[in-house]
């Protein structure tokens, strides 16, 4: 989706800023990519036996695991662990909480403990996001079909400028984009700002459908959605998108998604 042009949206005042950050989560989102199936194994039992139960120990949740699906050009084995948290101090905090965990180091030993030579991953990407204002609650999908049928669409939107990322932003929330959405139900998790990330400035959000042709069907009702056409028209909004990156992903048997 290509469109923009600055917005000239007032700030926010210190009322309305207090009101509305208090309620807004944060998210991280980890990638692991591998080289092995070993390290794979080792890291979903890792996740699913001592990270998850440790953070859930502390409120801390619910918490989803996807697979990114391969594509024609990317092969690659990527596990992405999306985490909520109600301030940024609860995501500073959560390092040296675990390093206290007893119960967490021993049944996460094999992951925690392992040799130089012998990682249970290739590396640990990590984006840290803030809810967007019309959605500032992560939600389940709702989805009620088998696991192994859903797909999870994750969406990175980068922008020219901060300026044209803000008015990227304004689209979704005051401009209606995040209510189109609801209204087709696309089964949003999160729609979110990226504070801190590889790609910024960049928006990031999920959707969720039961299938590949069910997601096809819904994206065909949006670009032909009328409210769509007129956003998508307006001078405003032009050009404030500047590279997309689509992912799909399956998420695991132990997800909470």
């Amino acid at each position: 989706m290509t469109m923009t042009s600055c917005a000239n949206t007032p700030p926010e005042t210190p009322e309305e800023a207090t009101s509305t950050t208090a309620e807004r989560e944060f998210y991280q989102l980890k990638v692991y990519t591998f080289d092995t199936d070993e390290q794979v194994a080792m890291t979903d039992n890792y996740l699913r036996d001592a990270f998850m139960p440790a953070l859930k120990k502390r409120d801390i949740g619910p918490i989803g695991v996807f697979k990114q699906i391969p594509g024609e050009n990317d092969s690659t084995r990527r596990t992405y662990v999306l985490i909520p948290f109600s301030s940024l101090e609860e995501v500073v905090d959560l390092e040296a909480a675990l390093g206290g965990d007893n119960e967490y180091q021993t049944t996460g030993s094999e992951y925690v403990d392992a040799a130089h030579d012998h990682p249970p991953y290739r590396r640990i990407e990590s984006t840290l996001m803030q809810a967007f204002v019309d959605m500032p609650q992560m939600e389940p999908s709702g989805l009620e079909n088998p696991r192994s049928e859903r797909i999870y669409e994750l969406r990175s939107y980068e922008s020219p400028t901060e300026q044209y990322y803000h008015n990227k932003v304004d689209m979704f929330n005051a401009g209606g984009e995040i209510k189109l959405f609801d209204r087709l139900n696309f089964n949003a998790v999160f729609y979110a700002e990226v504070i801190s990330g590889s790609k910024m400035p960049n928006l990031m959000y999920m959707t969720t459908f039961s299938d590949m042709a069910s997601r096809d069907e819904k994206w065909k009702a949006f670009f032909d959605a009328p409210e769509w056409k007129e956003l998508v028209a307006m001078e405003k909004y032009k050009n404030n998108v500047s590279h997309a990156d689509i992912i799909f992903l399956s998420p695991t048997e132990y997800s909470d998604y």
